[in-house]
């Protein structure tokens, strides 16, 4: 799914030169949602493989990147695509007819085929450079082209000299490939030798308005496959209620290498957590919180956790008296309803649970408030509002929408 987690470079893909007019921004391409759910074993190996990325990254930061062109150092990514559901996009490469359903990443800049469909493109170039990517629970192997890209069913965004990766192995993706959307910081390990800087260059000759892009997700419904929506170049203001607000991305590292941001967290009157540095990850199940904050919150609604599972569990009258998760971006105050915070029940099967079971939807990190890393805001919150990551001021936006409120599960 798209992780959720940080587009902050996302345009790095549009350049001049191309045969399409994108210069009438913003430019809106449907995402199309894939169930993939299994069981909760594999929700919660998934999201912890992811957490554990992020914290590989965070730890080497920049060291990574300065060793290439050393390619036998994997570049890691913590977020490919969600457990349970994942958003797709179509793309041709050069003068192939085939068409490619690849992943939205939107934690890797790095863009790759060849998990299904083979590439068989006559007019790319093999730069025989290697490349391997490790997203946590997924990974490929392979060699760095360059060919045109085209993006969207309609072909709206064509780029004509992108670098991608054509894999001879790959493991854990159910798709054809990756579609990095992500910071421009995650792709510099494997690009930075290459002739341009590519992503430099492709940045510098955008040919938007405004270098920001719009993300909407709906909330999942029984015997419903909605899809998303993801606008180059601006927002849909059909798809969110006004105002939109902006925080600007945070200093504080390690969540500031993913376009992280500050906020402060409360539940009623209690402050769940303290203001502080964390993540957006949409390929994230659940809300992650700090351990002493996850334990307030733990407290705060009365939740035992259930062994079967690993999530907590309450009654309905406990449901019934829920407080709003209040998260504080910004100037701005964004409310979970307490139907936001639990698991959808028509998915209880999934998890272990019985059709009249109430599981709540945060779950814990395993680091205490101030590592720098406090908080990931997953899907369950960005399937209740709309997103904008605007690259050109270094600041993320968040909206109400249609379903912010809704009591869809």
């Amino acid at each position: 799914m798209f992780s959720i987690v940080f587009l902050l470079a996302l345009l790095a893909f549009l350049v001049t030169g191309s045969p399409v007019d994108v210069r009438n921004s913003p430019i809106t391409l449907p995402m199309t949602r894939r169930l993939a759910f299994s069981n909760i074993t594999d929700l919660l190996k998934r999201d912890e493989a992811r957490l554990a990325a992020f914290g590989e990254y965070s730890r080497h930061g920049r060291r990574d990147a300065d060793r290439y062109p050393n390619p036998a150092v994997p570049l890691i990514h913590p977020d490919f695509g969600n457990a349970f559901s994942d958003y797709t996009v179509n793309v041709r490469i050069g003068d192939s007819p085939t068409s490619y359903n690849l992943i939205v990443n939107s934690a890797s800049a790095i863009t790759w085929v060849g998990a299904g469909l083979p590439y068989l493109s006559r007019t790319g170039v093999d730069t025989q450079q290697p490349m391997e990517v490790n997203y946590g629970y997924g990974s490929f192997r392979g060699t760095l082209f360059m060919d045109q890209l085209r993006i969207g069913d309609m072909q709206r965004l064509t780029i004509p000299w992108m670098p991608f990766g054509v894999a001879s192995t790959s493991q854990g993706i159910a798709a054809d490939g990756v579609l990095g959307v992500g910071p421009r910081s995650s792709g510099e390990g494997i690009l930075q030798n290459f002739p341009g800087p590519v992503i430099q260059t492709v940045t510098e000759r955008l040919v938007l308005r405004r270098a920001a892009v719009g993300i909407f997700f709906q909330p999942l419904v029984a015997n419903q496959v909605d899809d998303g929506e993801i606008c180059f170049g601006g927002t849909n203001p059909s798809r969110y209620i006004i105002p939109l607000g902006y925080t600007d991305v945070t200093t504080i590292a390690p969540s500031s290498r993913y376009g992280g941001i500050n906020q402060r967290i409360t539940f009623g009157d209690i402050e769940i957590l303290p203001y502080t540095a964390g993540v957006v990850d949409s390929a994230c199940n659940f809300l992650y919180l700090a351990i002493d904050a996850y334990e307030r919150y733990r407290a705060a609604t009365g939740g035992i956790l259930n062994p079967a599972n690993g999530l907590l569990q309450i009654s309905l009258q406990q449901y019934n008296q829920l407080s709003d998760l209040e998260f504080h971006i910004g100037r701005s105050t964004y409310k979970l309803v307490r139907n936001a915070q639990i698991w959808p029940r028509f998915l209880n099967y999934t998890i272990n649970g019985g059709d009249h079971d109430i599981f709540l939807i945060v779950k814990a990190l395993h680091r205490r408030t101030g590592s720098g890393y406090d908080f990931v805001i997953g899907a369950p919150f960005l399937q209740r509002f709309y997103i904008v990551f605007d690259s050109s001021n270094s600041r993320v936006g968040f909206a109400r929408t249609p379903y912010t409120d809704a009591n869809t599960n």
